[in-house]
């Protein structure tokens, strides 16, 4: 009698721990699971979003980015220590306004008057640039990782801040330009002038479409890190790259007082890159003084399919798949940028940059 009373009890009560086990078990696995698909936004990297418009490797205007992705160009990665906002875009694809060349940047949503005050401060390693393209044209292989851009008149740039590698060669240079706000309604003429940080500036080049000049002693590799610092106060703006190994690097320049009103002021450098192709214009004597500024961060690409035919210093005939997007990421033909940290402050006087995002918005609808 005990054995026929005992023995199903001792099966039920086996059996319920066996099920309980089950249950704990399925519960830890959604748990995983759930863990697992919880995805980390740029926005939970770096909490500043709500100043800028997110303008995406296809075109479009993605607008403000808070929880937001795109698995083709705007993600977040984790490199075993930190996480990473991800920027991408390819050679060519669909490009945002009158630009050639594509982008994955941020461009902020209030423009502010160069007499005032404003300040970017960004920690980044780029991770890939163009594989393909011309030696002979300035623009190959590069990136430009920030910007001070005009809103108004020409849009033209008082800053961008490039990183450039050429194959085969483990360090790249950062350098910056200043371009000319140039005087009169034609802007064919403008130019950049080019100053280096570590390794080269824009103008330096290879001899022919494949032979690259001497690897710079200074230079940045690709995945190492590096901080750049814009800071604009009445009308001077300072420039502050820091690096880890390498030395701490300051410049200053008049954004609203030109140093370039004659043609006698063209810098060397420009007239031996720009003025050989007709771009020999003088800036106007105020420069930036009288249109509204803003901030761009992230990565835009330099390097172009377009014949170096049309403009030598910015058509690089790289490789572009006719455009499809994943065959130029699968063969290297792409900027790839990561930005750990960043902050932005502007003076309380900035006001709505609406008006260059719906210009440059209905170009690129028609394009």
């Amino acid at each position: 009698m005990k054995n026929k009373i005992f023995k199903p009890v001792t099966t039920l009560l086996i059996l319920g721990v066996f099920l309980t086990l089950n249950s704990c078990k399925d519960e830890v696995k959604k748990t995983k699971e759930n863990e697992a698909v919880k995805t980390v936004y740029a926005s939970d990297v770096i909490p500043f979003f709500d100043h800028w418009k997110l303008i995406l490797g296809d075109g479009s205007n993605a607008g403000i980015a808070n929880n937001f992705e795109n698995k083709d160009f705007f993600y977040t990665n984790n490199d075993g220590k930190n996480n990473w906002v991800v920027f991408k875009t390819p050679n060519a694809g669909h490009t945002h306004g009158t630009s050639n060349n594509t982008r994955t940047e941020l461009a902020q949503s209030k423009k502010w008057a160069p007499t005032s005050n404003a300040n970017l401060k960004a920690t980044l390693k780029v991770m890939n640039v163009s594989v393909t393209g011309d030696a002979r044209v300035a623009a190959s292989y590069s990136v430009v990782i920030g910007q001070i851009h005009s809103a108004d008149g020409h849009e033209n740039e008082p800053l961008k801040i490039f990183y450039k590698k050429f194959p085969g060669h483990t360090k790249g240079s950062v350098f910056w330009d200043y371009e000319i706000n140039t005087d009169g309604d034609d802007n064919s003429g403008r130019w950049d002038f080019s100053t280096a940080v570590w390794g080269y500036d824009l103008s330096v080049v290879g001899t022919d479409v494949s032979t690259y000049p001497e690897e710079p002693t200074d230079g940045i590799a690709l995945g190492e890190e590096f901080t750049y610092e814009i800071d604009v106060k009445n009308g001077i703006m300072t420039l502050i790259f820091t690096s880890e190994g390498h030395e701490t690097k300051i410049f200053t320049k008049n954004i609203i007082a030109s140093e370039y009103t004659t043609k006698e002021d063209i810098p060397e450098q420009t007239k031996k890159l720009f003025v050989p192709i007709g771009q020999d214009g003088v800036e106007r004597a105020e420069a930036y003084s009288s249109e509204g500024c803003f901030f761009k961060l992230g990565n835009y690409n330099q390097t172009n399919g377009k014949s170096p035919e049309i403009n030598k210093n910015w058509c690089s005939g790289a490789e572009t798949h006719g455009g499809d997007i994943q065959k130029q990421y699968k063969d290297g033909n792409y900027t790839e940028v990561w930005f750990k940290t960043a902050r932005i402050t502007v003076s309380d006087d900035a006001y709505s940059n609406d008006g260059y995002f719906s210009k440059n918005d209905e170009l690129y609808k028609k394009k």
